[in-house]
């Protein structure tokens, strides 16, 4: 009987990640949360720390957003010769 996985999912094992592989790389993903998402204490299923990683992941984009729109406000705001254009320029740098 033929197996329904195309090719591209047919690996050896050697190139398999193992489930202690998975547990690891999870582990290091909560422990890069903020302590207020996932309290590393607890014991959380592997979904729950993906799903906090994406949430948070997605709240790091949106404050990015929102800074980069205050720092064009700011910019706009500011005369480009001024000396506090002249700071913001060098903090970009």
């Amino acid at each position: 009987m033929s197996s329904r996985r195309p090719r591209s999912w047919q690996s050896s094992s050697a190139s398999r990640i193992t489930d202690e592989q998975i547990n690891d790389l999870v582990s290091k993903l909560q422990a890069v949360l903020p302590e207020a998402r996932i309290r590393r204490s607890d014991r959380v299923s592997a979904a729950k720390v993906l799903q906090e990683t994406c949430n948070y992941i997605r709240s790091l984009h949106r404050e990015v957003d929102d800074l980069s729109e205050r720092l064009s406000e700011l910019l706009a705001s500011t005369e480009s010769s001024s000396a506090q254009a002249a700071v913001i320029r060098s903090l970009l740098m």
